[in-house]
């Protein structure tokens, strides 16, 4: 059943906000995580590579259980919201651990950092997908969907933003000197934060969009839909792709400023100034929207980050400026992919749907989070093993072909990941005429 309402503005806020809580935790681990095991924690590389890489794959496979669980989950604040009021707590302490430095032996430590991630990702999934899966049922208005992905990915740029920002200074700040305990304090900060945001958003939307009372199918038969749902899995693909390409620059720029540029204070500023400019780009979104078709639009914008990022090879480490002009260009070209995507995603639910008969939106957007964190994994993995075969050394003077490693890293592989997102898009098939045939169809069926 669908309650057709315009969403007000404090609706579409509302569900906003909890972005930026989420970016809380996302940024954190996609700019910081890495170099924390690697120069704080102290573990090597190779080792926190592996382990990210092993947890993402194992977590990727729990995102289609939780949205299972999340579709079939009937209360009556409805299905996804009541997950943001019961997941922040155990979520906050997994991330407080996973930021905690104990006494422990080498491979203590290892041991350490393998259950508190796991924990934190599996936690993280439980919160995520039913907030994502929310997006879907607020409004069934493909226009709306643009327009409340777009506000919530400006409040998700923006707290990605604050913090790149103010997580250094946090650091240096709480621990007063020791960076163990001064990322301890600070993951603990953001979690407060953030459980904040997450009961703001529970407490000021509502689902509207509901499966018929007759709808019968099992976990089995959603995977199969799912599977046989054709542009479903050309978003899978993309997403995979996308992440890979942002993992390997966001990941790889603590590094580039630290024993490139050597300018690490420049982190404070760099990746604000994409979250910005990334938020621009996502504010334009709905505006887009009205004049480009989604697929079209997406093709556009993954060829401009390719070229952007490959210029970025050629840029000499004293010209601080012209980084900072490219990063800004592809935080406007990659700013409105995100809520591209995910307004997509709805959209395919709503193609499933009118092709099956039954709607499984927690498990639409759980299969993608799966690839965007199987595409995390990939990019870790491919950081460390260039890192493992060019000699990197945590806090040393890095050899010339470490630092050319992590000059690619931040240039032509990432802009070779984004040239093939444009060629998963051809099969991509549905468009604005298709999708209102498919509003009208759905309607005429509950009627």
């Amino acid at each position: 059943m669908t309650v057709n309402k315009q969403l007000t503005w404090r609706e579409k806020i509302s569900y906003g906000v909890a972005d930026m809580g989420f970016n809380f935790y996302w940024t954190n681990i996609a700019t910081f995580l890495l170099i924390y095991y690697t120069d704080v924690f102290g573990i090597s590389a190779a080792a926190a590579a592996s382990m990210m890489f092993t947890i993402k794959i194992i977590n990727a496979f729990t995102d289609p259980m939780i949205g299972a669980a999340a579709d079939r989950t009937s209360t009556r604040w409805g299905k996804f919201r009541p997950y943001l009021i019961w997941v922040p707590l155990p979520l906050a302490c997994a991330a407080v651990l996973t930021y905690t430095t104990p006494d422990l032996s080498a491979d203590g430590k290892i041991i350490w950092a393998y259950g508190s991630y796991l924990a934190m990702m599996v936690c993280y999934t439980c919160i995520n997908i039913p907030y994502n899966a929310l997006s879907g049922v607020l409004s069934a208005d493909p226009q709306e969907r643009s327009t409340v992905n777009g506000l919530r990915f400006i409040f998700a740029f923006a707290g990605g933003t604050v913090v790149t920002a103010a997580t250094p200074a946090l650091v240096h700040w709480l621990g007063g000197g020791n960076d163990k305990l001064g990322w301890q304090l600070t993951m603990l900060t953001w979690s407060v934060f953030a459980s904040l945001l997450f009961v703001l958003t529970f407490l000021n939307t509502r689902e509207r969009i509901v499966p018929v009372s007759t709808q019968q199918s099992n976990v089995w038969q959603d995977v199969r839909d799912l599977s046989q749902n054709r542009p479903w899995v050309a978003l899978f693909f993309l997403a995979l792709i996308i992440m890979i390409t942002i993992t390997l620059r966001t990941s790889s720029a603590a590094y580039y400023f630290k024993y490139v540029v050597q300018r690490p204070e420049l982190m404070t500023t760099f990746v604000p100034a994409y979250m910005l400019s990334a938020a621009a780009g996502a504010s334009l979104t709905p505006l887009m929207t009205r004049f480009v078709d989604k697929k079209k639009l997406m093709m556009i914008l993954m060829t401009i980050t390719a070229v952007l990022s490959s210029a970025f090879f050629f840029v000499p480490k004293d010209q601080v400026w012209l980084m900072f002009a490219l990063q800004i260009g592809m935080g406007l070209a990659l700013g409105p992919k995100s809520p591209l995507a995910f307004s997509m995603y709805a959209d395919t639910a709503d193609y499933n749907e009118w092709r099956t008969g039954r709607r499984a939106t927690a498990m639409t957007f759980a299969a993608a989070t799966f690839s965007q964190k199987l595409g995390t994994a990939i990019a870790v993995a491919v950081i460390g093993s260039i890192f493992t075969q060019l000699g990197y050394v945590a806090n040393a003077v890095q050899s010339a072909g470490s630092q050319a490693g992590i000059v690619w890293l931040m240039s032509f592989i990432p802009a070779a990941f984004a040239l093939l997102a444009v060629a998963v898009m051809f099969f991509y098939n549905l468009d604005n005429n298709k999708l209102l045939q498919i509003q009208a169809d759905l309607e005429a069926r509950k009627i």
